[in-house]
């Protein structure tokens, strides 16, 4: 396959994006336009845009977008909403069927730097099947998100998931990557994860993130929370190990303490006082059980989605 022939599709999973949607499409087209300029990419790449059931406009906009540009803006709407996870899935098998050879997936709000795609298909064009982008910092974040986004990474290095900080959905994937993802049906896949699990080729490109030009994330404490445990439950059982060894301690500390009361008891005929010291543990002990189920209970929930081998997502309509 020879460089000038590469067939490059953008996807954009989008949720009541309407304040910025068209801009968007239009500085990604002045984008492909300057790399197909250059030879690097065919001029059949395009855009392919996932309605993530947005309530707003924006899917309103993207007909017309696709009215104006034809086949080069591309589109699909869910039936509801799925979350950016799913969005991210169908964008990416989307365009596998449609016909690419490497996909790049950005936000619909532009904060990563659109203009790196070009260094991505640099790198794609070097031998790189995965080319992930790394933000510099984290300055755009809230205090709160900066700290807890770096807890996230910090904790999955810790259980084992070797994910770089700071590193995003802002990525390019070859053919190949396309060919291995469809062969992974679970529902709750998390694409960080799986794009350094499946050990491709992978190289690095960092870039600055940019002021939101209008509206505002749809990421909120919650989504993020849940996106964080999914990641966590999806790629390691190491927490499991931690509740069993937790488990094992205890029973060792409870015989420890046995053999003290017992000491006491006969040999300096004397009963241990300590209530208060009693009732702690037992609420301290009380809320680590609680909490070790709910970690269980993370890992059941897992097992029972995919179970039920739900689809991922419904489609409503596709603009090819």
């Amino acid at each position: 396959m020879s460089e000038n022939k590469s067939k490059l599709a953008i996807i954009v999973p989008c949720y009541n994006e309407e304040l910025v949607v068209k801009s968007t499409v239009e500085t990604l087209l002045g984008v492909l336009d300057s790399i197909i300029a250059k030879g690097k990419i065919s001029p059949e790449s395009y855009i392919y845009l996932v309605d993530d059931g947005s309530k707003d406009c924006t899917w309103e906009i993207i007909e017309n977008l696709h009215n104006i540009y034809g086949s080069r803006v591309k589109a699909v709407k869910f039936i509801r909403n799925y979350g950016n996870q799913k969005a991210l899935i169908a964008g990416l098998l989307g365009v596998k069927k449609i016909g690419c050879d490497c996909v790049v997936s950005i936000d619909a709000d532009l904060q990563q730097d659109e203009n790196v795609i070009e260094t991505f298909i640099d790198e794609y064009h070097k031998g790189a099947d995965i080319v992930s982008g790394i933000r510099n910092d984290r300055k755009t974040d809230s205090f709160f998100k900066k700290y807890t986004a770096l807890c996230f990474y910090k904790l999955m290095n810790l259980l084992g998931v070797k994910i770089p900080p700071n590193h995003s959905d802002y990525r390019l994937v070859s053919f190949r990557g396309l060919e291995i993802l469809e062969k992974y049906s679970e529902s709750g896949l998390f694409l960080r994860g799986f794009f350094h699990e499946i050990g491709l080729k992978t190289s690095y490109v960092h870039f600055d993130v940019k002021q939101r030009k209008a509206g505002c994330s749809k990421f909120n404490f919650f989504s993020l929370t849940s996106l964080a445990l999914n990641g966590i439950t999806s790629f390691s059982i190491v927490p499991l190990r931690i509740i069993a060894a937790t488990g094992v301690l205890t029973m060792l500390g409870s015989f420890l303490l046995a053999m003290e009361v017992v000491f006491e008891k006969y040999f300096f005929h004397d009963t241990p006082s300590g209530w208060a010291t009693l009732v702690v543990l037992l609420a301290f002990f009380g809320g680590l059980e609680i909490f070790c189920l709910g970690i269980i209970g993370e890992y059941i929930g897992q097992i029972f989605n995919e179970v039920k081998g739900r689809p991922r997502y419904i489609k409503e309509t596709e603009l090819l």
